[in-house]
């Protein structure tokens, strides 16, 4: 039973009520594309020219991939600007839980047209898998002080705000109650914060960060100059944080933080109040 206003129950082109990812996987490849289309938001479609109710361009080159198949809970759906672009643009992954939840297991939003940094491979080229088998200092040290944060690659389109509600009114279609996500770094956490989340696991951790990173903490005197991602003042922007996070300034390495959103409740959390934005 949906929840959100104005809102209805998913069901399949016979009627039948639909309740997760892996009964959507079940349809047809035309009837799985229709439902899954809503998950784009239009500012996306319009960036990427597509026509209307179609994964193609003006010029009849599909643009959208949608991956879900047969037996299987997940969705993955990719958006290029170019359909052999190595850049995509719109990376989403969602899966059914066990426990009748929607995780959010990836979002990913790039420009194709925004200059690219190498942060997501090693210094031979070789995927390292967000940072944990090794990372390119030179090129992170490009994109801290180009305004990203750690792991992008290239600036955003800003589309999230747009993407989430799709999201929310998706799972909300489904019955679902609640989305779940693992943010991958501290700016992302925070950031779902900003969309209602609150926090499954890790709740002390960001609040031992907040207090850390406070004039006399242990993260605030270790911000000594000893890198590029540790100068003093960084202790005041959630950039800066997170740089200094992924430089290794904590006592324990970023992980196993999990995030829950009740549909159509904002939780309310602020884990980082007193933060300042970010001067570009």
């Amino acid at each position: 039973m949906a929840r959100l206003p104005h809102n209805s129950q998913l069901t399949d082109a016979s009627g039948h009520a639909l309740s997760s990812i892996q009964a959507i996987n079940r349809l047809g490849e035309a009837e799985k594309e229709q439902i899954y289309s809503c998950l784009l938001p239009q500012r996306l479609r319009d960036f990427l020219g597509l026509a209307e109710n179609s994964f193609s361009n003006a010029t009849g080159e599909r643009l959208v991939s949608i991956i879900a198949p047969h037996g299987l809970s997940l969705v993955r759906i990719e958006a290029r600007s170019q359909p052999d672009d190595g850049v995509v643009v719109f990376f989403l992954e969602l899966s059914d839980t066990q426990f009748h939840q929607m995780e959010l297991s990836f979002c990913i939003i790039r420009d194709p047209n925004a200059p690219r940094y190498a942060v997501d491979v090693d210094d031979r080229g070789v995927n390292n898998w967000f940072a944990s088998h090794g990372r390119n200092i030179p090129e992170e040290l490009r994109a801290m002080q180009a305004g990203l944060f750690p792991n992008q690659t290239h600036h955003g389109l800003q589309l999230f705000t747009a993407f989430f509600p799709l999201l929310e009114r998706f799972t909300d279609a489904l019955g679902i109650e609640m989305i779940v996500a693992e943010p991958l770094s501290y700016d992302n956490a925070i950031r779902y914060e900003k969309y209602g989340f609150d926090y499954l696991r890790g709740r002390r951790l960001m609040l031992e960060i907040d207090r850390e990173f406070q004039p006399g903490g242990r993260y605030y005197l270790r911000l000594d100059g000893s890198t590029p991602f540790r100068m003093p003042g960084m202790e005041r922007t959630v950039h800066g944080r997170s740089w200094a996070i992924h430089d290794g300034i904590m006592d324990e390495p970023w992980d196993e933080v999990e995030i829950y959103r009740i549909i159509g409740a904002h939780a309310g959390i602020n884990t980082f109040p007193g933060r300042e934005e970010m001067q570009r």
